[in-house]
Protein backbone atom coordinates (compact mmCIF):
# COMPACT_ATOMS: atom_id res chain seq x y z
CA UNK A 1 0.00 0.00 0.00
CA UNK A 2 0.96 3.65 -1.04
CA UNK A 3 -0.37 6.76 0.00
CA UNK A 4 1.91 8.91 -2.57
CA UNK A 5 1.78 11.94 -0.37
CA UNK A 6 -1.91 12.56 0.55
CA UNK A 7 -2.61 14.23 3.55
CA UNK A 8 -4.08 12.49 6.87
CA UNK A 9 -5.67 13.74 9.45
CA UNK A 10 -5.49 11.89 12.13
CA UNK A 11 -6.87 12.81 15.54
CA UNK A 12 -5.80 12.18 19.21
CA UNK A 13 -2.77 10.95 17.79
CA UNK A 14 -0.35 11.85 20.65
CA UNK A 15 -0.40 7.63 21.59
CA UNK A 16 -2.12 4.90 21.47
CA UNK A 17 -3.65 3.81 18.34
CA UNK A 18 -3.59 7.21 16.69
CA UNK A 19 -0.04 7.61 17.16
CA UNK A 20 0.34 3.91 15.61
CA UNK A 21 -1.89 5.04 12.69
CA UNK A 22 0.19 8.15 11.94
CA UNK A 23 3.50 6.36 12.03
CA UNK A 24 1.71 3.47 9.74
CA UNK A 25 0.59 6.21 6.92
CA UNK A 26 3.54 8.19 7.01
CA UNK A 27 5.66 4.68 6.35
CA UNK A 28 3.13 4.53 3.60
CA UNK A 29 3.94 7.46 1.91
CA UNK A 30 0.95 9.72 3.47
CA UNK A 31 2.15 13.31 5.08
CA UNK A 32 1.01 13.09 8.00
CA UNK A 33 -1.05 15.45 10.76
CA UNK A 34 -1.17 14.73 14.27
CA UNK A 35 -4.06 16.27 16.34
CA UNK A 36 -3.62 16.60 19.88
CA UNK A 37 -5.14 18.46 22.88
CA UNK A 38 -3.27 17.80 25.68
CA UNK A 39 -0.31 15.53 25.35
CA UNK A 40 1.90 17.78 23.21
CA UNK A 41 4.75 16.04 24.09
CA UNK A 42 3.57 12.86 22.68
CA UNK A 43 2.47 14.58 19.36
CA UNK A 44 6.12 16.36 19.03
CA UNK A 45 7.48 12.89 19.53
CA UNK A 46 5.61 10.97 17.00
CA UNK A 47 6.36 14.04 14.51
CA UNK A 48 10.04 13.80 15.39
CA UNK A 49 10.18 9.94 14.66
CA UNK A 50 8.23 10.27 11.25
CA UNK A 51 10.28 12.98 9.90
CA UNK A 52 13.73 11.41 11.15
CA UNK A 53 12.11 8.36 9.37
CA UNK A 54 12.02 10.57 6.37
CA UNK A 55 8.10 11.30 6.69
CA UNK A 56 6.40 14.20 6.99
CA UNK A 57 4.55 15.05 9.79
CA UNK A 58 2.69 18.00 11.62
CA UNK A 59 1.22 18.63 15.36
CA UNK A 60 -1.65 20.72 15.71
CA UNK A 61 -3.05 21.16 19.07
CA UNK A 62 -7.23 21.22 18.61
CA UNK A 63 -9.97 19.99 21.44
CA UNK A 64 -11.71 18.60 18.93
CA UNK A 65 -14.96 18.99 21.15
CA UNK A 66 -15.39 22.42 19.91
CA UNK A 67 -16.40 23.80 15.98
CA UNK A 68 -13.89 26.87 16.58
CA UNK A 69 -11.11 24.55 17.12
CA UNK A 70 -11.65 21.66 14.64
CA UNK A 71 -11.65 24.34 11.66
CA UNK A 72 -8.73 26.27 12.97
CA UNK A 73 -7.14 22.27 13.02
CA UNK A 74 -8.49 21.67 9.20
CA UNK A 75 -7.18 25.25 8.36
CA UNK A 76 -3.55 24.62 9.74
CA UNK A 77 -2.92 21.57 7.82
CA UNK A 78 -4.37 23.21 4.23
CA UNK A 79 -2.37 26.27 5.48
CA UNK A 80 0.66 23.54 5.11
CA UNK A 81 -0.22 21.11 2.26
CA UNK A 82 -3.47 23.02 0.96
CA UNK A 83 -5.70 19.77 1.55
CA UNK A 84 -7.14 16.49 3.42
CA UNK A 85 -7.48 13.77 2.24
CA UNK A 86 -8.01 11.36 4.57
CA UNK A 87 -9.55 11.61 8.14
CA UNK A 88 -9.32 9.29 10.68
CA UNK A 89 -11.65 10.18 14.02
CA UNK A 90 -9.10 8.39 16.45
CA UNK A 91 -10.11 11.27 19.15
CA UNK A 92 -12.23 9.42 22.10
CA UNK A 93 -11.74 8.38 25.86
CA UNK A 94 -13.96 6.54 28.55
CA UNK A 95 -13.08 10.08 31.34
CA UNK A 96 -13.45 7.48 34.18
CA UNK A 97 -15.43 4.40 34.87
CA UNK A 98 -19.34 5.49 36.08
CA UNK A 99 -22.59 3.61 36.59
CA UNK A 100 -25.80 4.83 36.64
CA UNK A 101 -26.03 5.73 39.92
CA UNK A 102 -23.22 8.01 39.63
CA UNK A 103 -23.43 9.44 36.64
CA UNK A 104 -23.95 13.01 36.16
CA UNK A 105 -25.24 15.14 33.22
CA UNK A 106 -22.03 16.47 32.94
CA UNK A 107 -20.30 13.14 32.55
CA UNK A 108 -22.89 12.25 29.73
CA UNK A 109 -22.24 15.33 27.79
CA UNK A 110 -18.87 14.89 28.08
CA UNK A 111 -18.51 11.56 26.87
CA UNK A 112 -21.33 12.05 24.23
CA UNK A 113 -19.00 15.09 22.49
CA UNK A 114 -15.43 13.43 22.98
CA UNK A 115 -16.35 10.43 21.59
CA UNK A 116 -19.40 11.00 18.98
CA UNK A 117 -19.96 14.89 18.40
CA UNK A 118 -16.24 14.97 17.30
CA UNK A 119 -16.73 12.64 14.66
CA UNK A 120 -19.40 15.07 13.32
CA UNK A 121 -17.42 18.44 13.71
CA UNK A 122 -14.75 16.75 11.88
CA UNK A 123 -15.90 15.46 9.08
CA UNK A 124 -18.14 18.50 8.66
CA UNK A 125 -15.03 20.48 8.05
CA UNK A 126 -13.26 18.46 5.52
CA UNK A 127 -16.38 16.66 3.21
CA UNK A 128 -16.85 19.73 1.16
CA UNK A 129 -13.04 20.07 -0.09
CA UNK A 130 -13.00 16.73 -0.55
CA UNK A 131 -16.25 16.15 -2.37
CA UNK A 132 -14.81 18.84 -5.04
CA UNK A 133 -12.13 16.69 -5.84
CA UNK A 134 -14.76 13.31 -5.74
CA UNK A 135 -12.35 11.50 -3.61
CA UNK A 136 -11.46 11.15 0.28
CA UNK A 137 -11.83 8.90 3.25
CA UNK A 138 -13.28 9.39 6.22
CA UNK A 139 -12.23 6.15 8.81
CA UNK A 140 -14.55 6.51 12.58
CA UNK A 141 -12.65 4.84 15.21
CA UNK A 142 -15.69 3.40 17.33
CA UNK A 143 -15.04 0.26 19.39
CA UNK A 144 -16.37 -3.72 20.72
CA UNK A 145 -18.34 -1.54 23.79
CA UNK A 146 -20.47 -0.69 20.77
CA UNK A 147 -21.34 -3.88 20.09
CA UNK A 148 -21.80 -5.54 23.72
CA UNK A 149 -22.32 -2.71 25.74
CA UNK A 150 -18.99 -2.22 27.76
CA UNK A 151 -17.25 -3.35 30.55
CA UNK A 152 -18.10 -2.21 34.26
CA UNK A 153 -19.06 1.71 34.52
CA UNK A 154 -18.92 2.30 30.97
CA UNK A 155 -22.66 2.32 29.13
CA UNK A 156 -22.33 5.87 28.34
CA UNK A 157 -19.49 4.98 26.52
CA UNK A 158 -20.84 2.32 25.00
CA UNK A 159 -23.60 4.30 23.71
CA UNK A 160 -21.35 6.88 22.38
CA UNK A 161 -19.39 4.47 20.40
CA UNK A 162 -22.57 2.91 18.98
CA UNK A 163 -23.23 6.61 17.89
CA UNK A 164 -20.38 6.32 16.14
CA UNK A 165 -20.82 3.42 14.20
CA UNK A 166 -24.43 3.99 12.79
CA UNK A 167 -23.11 7.48 12.01
CA UNK A 168 -20.36 5.44 9.93
CA UNK A 169 -23.44 4.10 7.78
CA UNK A 170 -25.19 7.24 7.22
CA UNK A 171 -22.59 8.58 6.31
CA UNK A 172 -21.36 6.64 4.12
CA UNK A 173 -24.84 6.50 2.26
CA UNK A 174 -24.78 10.26 2.15
CA UNK A 175 -21.16 10.70 0.94
CA UNK A 176 -20.93 7.92 -1.46
CA UNK A 177 -22.05 10.35 -4.48
CA UNK A 178 -19.56 12.83 -3.95
CA UNK A 179 -16.63 10.11 -4.04
CA UNK A 180 -16.35 9.66 -0.29
CA UNK A 181 -15.82 6.39 1.56
CA UNK A 182 -16.70 6.48 5.37
CA UNK A 183 -15.80 3.08 7.46
CA UNK A 184 -15.17 2.42 10.68
CA UNK A 185 -12.86 -0.06 12.84
CA UNK A 186 -13.52 -1.59 16.26
CA UNK A 187 -11.02 -2.57 18.44
CA UNK A 188 -11.25 -4.69 21.06
CA UNK A 189 -8.43 -5.06 24.41
CA UNK A 190 -5.79 -3.20 22.74
CA UNK A 191 -2.34 -2.93 24.60
CA UNK A 192 -2.43 1.04 24.81
CA UNK A 193 -2.93 3.75 27.81
CA UNK A 194 -6.72 3.36 28.06
CA UNK A 195 -6.57 0.39 29.21
CA UNK A 196 -3.48 1.55 32.19
CA UNK A 197 -6.10 4.07 32.96
CA UNK A 198 -9.31 2.58 33.53
CA UNK A 199 -9.08 -1.06 33.71
CA UNK A 200 -7.49 -2.46 37.08
CA UNK A 201 -5.39 -5.83 36.83
CA UNK A 202 -8.25 -7.59 37.62
CA UNK A 203 -10.31 -6.34 35.06
CA UNK A 204 -7.71 -6.92 32.23
CA UNK A 205 -7.09 -10.02 33.01
CA UNK A 206 -11.08 -10.92 32.55
CA UNK A 207 -11.23 -9.53 29.48
CA UNK A 208 -8.02 -11.62 28.06
CA UNK A 209 -9.54 -14.86 29.31
CA UNK A 210 -13.06 -14.04 26.84
CA UNK A 211 -10.83 -13.35 24.05
CA UNK A 212 -10.32 -16.64 22.09
CA UNK A 213 -6.83 -15.64 20.40
CA UNK A 214 -5.46 -15.35 24.20
CA UNK A 215 -3.83 -12.16 23.77
CA UNK A 216 -4.52 -8.32 23.90
CA UNK A 217 -3.79 -6.96 20.42
CA UNK A 218 -1.42 -4.02 20.08
CA UNK A 219 -1.93 -0.60 18.89
CA UNK A 220 0.20 -1.23 15.49
CA UNK A 221 -2.10 -4.05 14.39
CA UNK A 222 -5.16 -2.13 14.71
CA UNK A 223 -3.41 0.85 12.95
CA UNK A 224 -2.70 -1.48 9.96
CA UNK A 225 -6.27 -2.09 9.69
CA UNK A 226 -6.68 1.67 9.64
CA UNK A 227 -3.94 2.11 6.90
CA UNK A 228 -5.90 -0.82 4.42
CA UNK A 229 -9.73 0.94 5.04
CA UNK A 230 -7.69 4.37 3.92
CA UNK A 231 -5.77 3.00 1.16
CA UNK A 232 -6.70 2.61 -2.81
CA UNK A 233 -7.35 -1.46 -1.90
CA UNK A 234 -10.23 -0.68 0.22
CA UNK A 235 -11.77 1.72 -2.85
CA UNK A 236 -14.85 -0.60 -2.81
CA UNK A 237 -15.95 -0.72 1.03
CA UNK A 238 -17.81 1.90 2.51
CA UNK A 239 -20.38 1.82 5.68
CA UNK A 240 -18.47 -1.19 7.06
CA UNK A 241 -17.28 -1.34 10.50
CA UNK A 242 -14.06 -3.48 11.29
CA UNK A 243 -13.90 -5.57 13.84
CA UNK A 244 -10.11 -5.91 15.15
CA UNK A 245 -10.50 -7.99 18.65
CA UNK A 246 -9.00 -11.26 18.40
CA UNK A 247 -12.42 -13.06 18.24
CA UNK A 248 -13.68 -12.01 21.22
CA UNK A 249 -16.74 -10.15 19.52
CA UNK A 250 -17.61 -12.18 16.01
CA UNK A 251 -20.16 -10.19 14.43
Amino acid sequence: MSFNGQVALITGASSGIGRATAEAMARQGARVAVNYCKNRAGAEAAVAGIQKSGGEALAVRADVTRSDEVRALVEAVRARWRRVDILVNNAGDLLARRTLADMTEEYWDQIMALNLKSCFLCVRAVWEEMATRKSGCVINVTSIAARNGGGPGAAAYAAAKGGVLTYTKGLAKELAPHGIRVNAIAPGVISTPYHDRYSPPELFQKYLAAIPMGRAGSAEEVAEVIAFLASPAARYITGETVEVNGGMWMD
